[in-house]
């Protein structure tokens, strides 16, 4: 490859990334957007678990209400390190 294509490469992927990607690459936005996906995805196996176990005590004759509120219970022990778990 002669070395004016090389340049002219080099010169159109510097200043594509100059003018695009720079302000995206900042660490705080990566932080916010970080904590928000934490959350989500904490909340997410929050209600699945507690559908879950739920259902499974539902199944050994507990009734509906009870089986819930222990599942409930029974996350905050278990998960109680997740930000999900003091909700």
């Amino acid at each position: 490859m002669p070395a004016t294509k090389r340049i002219l490469i080099l010169t159109l992927a510097l200043t594509t990334l100059a003018l695009v990607g720079c302000q995206s690459w900042r660490k705080e936005n990566r932080a916010k957007n970080n904590k928000a996906v934490v959350a989500e995805v904490e909340e997410g196996f929050r209600q699945r678990w507690i559908e879950q176990r739920a259902a499974e005590l539902m199944n050994r004759g507990v009734s509906p209400n009870l089986a819930r509120s222990q599942a409930i219970e029974e996350f905050r022990l278990n998960y109680g390190f997740t930000g999900a778990a003091k909700q």
